[in-house]
């Protein structure tokens, strides 16, 4: 039988910031959903975050469940009436800390930022995870 848990512990080498997509996708709190729901689709993304009016931390991140939660129940809200709170990670945690607080808090995207300024300098998504989760596992088979 396969120890999933040991094979984690592997990512404690590996850092957020070397699987993150640099950059973040955002519009403001005020904008509508629609707006949030064009920049997912004209970008191939999942998420995006909701920035206050100056731009700069995020406030919430609205995701593609929350455009379709909005379409089925018929609303027009803003992005930060569809928004969750962000959870956000320093780019220099462990891939294995962030795949916990995903797995805990049920989120597909966190929001990666510089742990000196606290303002967001990228995406880390599950994808990410699960393509590092692969590299790992198929450089340990590789090596035994």
């Amino acid at each position: 039988m396969v120890n999933f848990t040991s094979q984690l512990s592997d990512f404690g080498h590996i850092r957020v910031g070397d699987c993150m997509h640099h950059g973040i996708l955002s519009c403001t709190g005020d904008a509508p959903l629609a707006q949030a729901a064009a920049i997912m689709s004209e970008q191939h993304v999942h998420a995006v975050a909701v920035t206050n009016s100056d731009g700069g931390r995020p406030v919430g991140v609205v995701s593609d469940l929350g455009v379709v939660a909005a379409a089925a129940a018929g609303s027009d809200p803003s992005a930060l009436q569809a928004a969750t709170e962000p959870l956000t990670v320093s780019a220099g945690e462990s891939l294995h800390r962030a795949a916990q607080l995903m797995s805990e808090h049920g989120v597909a995207q966190l929001i990666v930022v510089d742990a000196a300024s606290g303002y967001p300098v990228g995406v880390l998504a599950t994808l990410d995870i699960v393509a590092a989760y692969a590299d790992a596992m198929r450089s340990r088979s590789t090596v035994r």
